[in-house]
């Protein structure tokens, strides 16, 4: 029994069963909900498993081990999207617990494929907002890379955090310290969501 659009008109259907396979299953959404929740020391292993079965370029005794996972993980999510984006395909449901840290699609639920070029195209019938629309895609994948750096803050030392801070700053253009900064940057981010 399927209510396909969930408006109450539930028809039966034939089903199937699926196998989905992936190199790993750990999304932003694994690390995030440990972060909130204060589990940092069961955030760090993870983050340690992770890098060490997926991420073999980054020593496991580098110091900025986390910052360079982070860097990776930004850089192949954007490409990720890119290749998305070139094809015209739209993964349907973009948020954290959809978005692999390995930057695979994983988990790609109502997707679908543009006819046309249409950047308001939604594959998703429930996204009537057309929040995961293919032409919102990149911001949401910059809303969820925003959300994995929030997770990995408990594990970055403040000497990271603050190269963070300086880095946000030169992309905003900020190019003295001032007193109103951190609010700034605080601010801008609020408002991206």
């Amino acid at each position: 029994m399927r209510d396909q659009f969930y408006n109450g008109n539930v028809n039966t259907e034939r089903g199937a069963v699926v196998l989905r396979l992936a190199k790993s299953w750990f999304r932003i959404g694994s690390l995030e909900i440990l972060s909130q929740s204060g589990e940092i020391d069961l955030l760090r292993k993870l983050l340690n498993f992770v890098i060490g079965e997926h991420f073999s370029s980054i020593g496991s005794d580098d110091p900025d081990k986390y910052l360079v996972f982070y860097s990776t993980v930004v850089n192949d999510t954007a490409h990720l999207i890119a290749q998305w984006m070139s094809v015209g395909f739209a993964h349907g449901v973009c948020n954290t617990d959809n978005f692999s840290l390995l930057s695979i699609t994983i988990d790609y639920g109502p997707f679908g494929f543009m006819e046309s070029y249409n950047p308001d195209f939604v594959p998703n019938t429930s996204d009537d907002e057309g929040r995961y629309s293919i032409g919102a895609q990149a911001n949401v994948g910059l809303f969820n890379l925003e959300k994995l750096l929030t997770a990995l803050s408990p594990v970055l030392t403040k000497k990271q955090q603050k190269e963070l801070h300086q880095l946000f700053k030169a992309k905003l253009g900020l190019l003295r310290d001032e007193e109103g900064d951190g609010y700034l940057i605080a601010f801008l981010l609020k408002a991206s969501q």
